[in-house]
């Protein structure tokens, strides 16, 4: 799976998903790092075919209302912690790739993972 990590999760975030196994790349990573708009990250998500990593309602929005981008992983933890957040990521991402062979919107929140059909 490749995965694009969003301007309001730490670059690490992307490392942490890489080390899984898996191709990610953050938003710093793209020419206009994280000022990088919201319809440039969704396009390079589209031409890559990856899954948006984001804490952002916007591309929530966007994903309801024209289903782009094609794959979201919504991090719904408000401000915690990147030690948090890691654990809570390596704790779930099974889950995560699993889910994703399915379905294309995953909720991670403090509690659980949900999948949105």
């Amino acid at each position: 799976m490749k995965f694009l990590v969003d301007a309001q999760l730490p670059r690490r975030m992307a490392h942490w998903i890489a080390g899984a196994g898996h191709d990610a790349k953050h938003t710093l990573d793209m020419p206009l790092g994280n000022r990088t708009p919201d319809a440039e990250v969704i396009a390079c998500a589209a031409q890559e075919q990856r899954i948006v990593v984001t804490k952002d309602d916007d591309f929530v929005q966007s994903f309801l209302l024209s289903g782009q981008p094609s794959s979201l992983l919504l991090v719904a933890t408000g401000n915690i912690a990147n030690a948090e957040l890691e654990n809570l990521v390596r704790r779930h991402f099974s889950r995560i790739e699993a889910a994703f062979a399915v379905h294309r919107f995953v909720e991670l929140n403090r509690g659980t993972l949900v999948i949105h059909e």
